[in-house]
């Protein structure tokens, strides 16, 4: 099984038209997403082509959505207008929307966090590389991939994967594929001070999930997430997990790469997260070439 999406979930692209939404859109569609329509205000009518498949473009997200069934889209929106392009998918009433969008102002966020609260929609994201649970074809094909995650590193299987940072979660799913061992769903999460979803979130719905048997959480410097997901994880989970942290070198107060990843206060620091990882039974991986092979000693 999967979380979040699956390869029958039909995707919505907003910002279709753009080279960075175009470009990943054909690489999706390649890999087997049922990517069914576009979206972009003022381009409604005309269709996106690639492999000889020709996808509607439609000007909202509600006209999309109505016409196609979509249930989720993937956010390549520029920064300006990404804030409201989440919310047009909230007021639509998606299932999931995965912003990919790196730059947007944290007030817009934070004005977006707050107008979803009751809402049914679900955000990862922003500034994250999506969502991908493979498919049983050749190099996983005819999976979901959501975002701009490399498609021929997945592999179907049993491990989760949740991660703050873009490129660690590739090199967690490669290390795994290259075992020969298979992912069920893997999540970025994004680098953002305000996002959709936290690891807590993602590690609830692994734990959940019957045919997920072990998860990678990788984490980094800055907020308190990490330790939280520890805490739950200690009373809670019933499977391995094998823990990351990013950042253990970076001085304190200085801004690291995310805009998330920055320790004040003595609080977010590497050695805390750490801490709370052993407390939990969470494995720690030393280094990032490490995260597979800490998980499958632990199963």
């Amino acid at each position: 099984m999967s979380i979040l999406v699956t390869p029958q979930t039909r995707v919505l692209v907003q910002g279709i038209t753009g080279s960075f939404g175009a470009r990943h859109t054909q690489l999706s569609i390649d890999y087997g997403s049922l990517i069914v329509a576009g979206v972009t205000p003022g381009k409604g009518g005309q269709f996106f082509e690639h492999g000889g498949k020709k996808v509607p473009i439609f000007d909202t997200v509600a006209e999309a959505m109505k016409q196609t069934g979509a249930t989720t889209s993937a956010v390549f929106v520029p920064p300006p207008f990404a804030a409201d392009a989440i919310l047009e998918g909230v007021d639509a009433g998606l299932d999931l929307v995965v912003a990919i969008t790196e730059g947007i102002p944290v007030n817009d966020m934070v004005r977006a966090k707050r107008a979803m609260l009751g809402k049914k929609t679900r955000l990862i994201g922003p500034n994250c590389p999506g969502v991908v649970t493979p498919g049983e074809g050749k190099d996983s094909h005819g999976g979901c991939r959501i975002g701009i995650a490399p498609g021929y590193i997945h592999k179907k299987g049993n491990i989760g994967v949740v991660s703050r940072s873009g490129t660690l979660t590739y090199e967690a799913v490669w290390q795994l594929t290259c075992r020969g061992v298979g992912q069920s769903t893997c999540v970025g999460i994004g680098g953002d001070p305000v996002n959709g979803t936290s690891h807590l979130d993602v590690i609830k719905m692994f734990n959940a999930d019957p045919e997920t048997t072990g998860i990678i959480m990788i984490g980094e410097i800055g907020g308190s997430a990490e330790e939280e997901a520890a805490e739950w994880i200690k009373n809670n989970c019933k499977k391995p997990v094998a823990g990351f942290i990013a950042g253990a070198t970076a001085p304190p107060g200085r801004r690291m790469g995310h805009a998330g990843a920055i320790v004040s206060g003595g609080k977010g620091t590497a050695a805390a997260k750490i801490a709370a990882f052993k407390e939990a039974g969470i494995g720690i991986a030393v280094t990032p070439s490490e995260m597979a092979d800490t998980l499958l000693k632990m199963m």
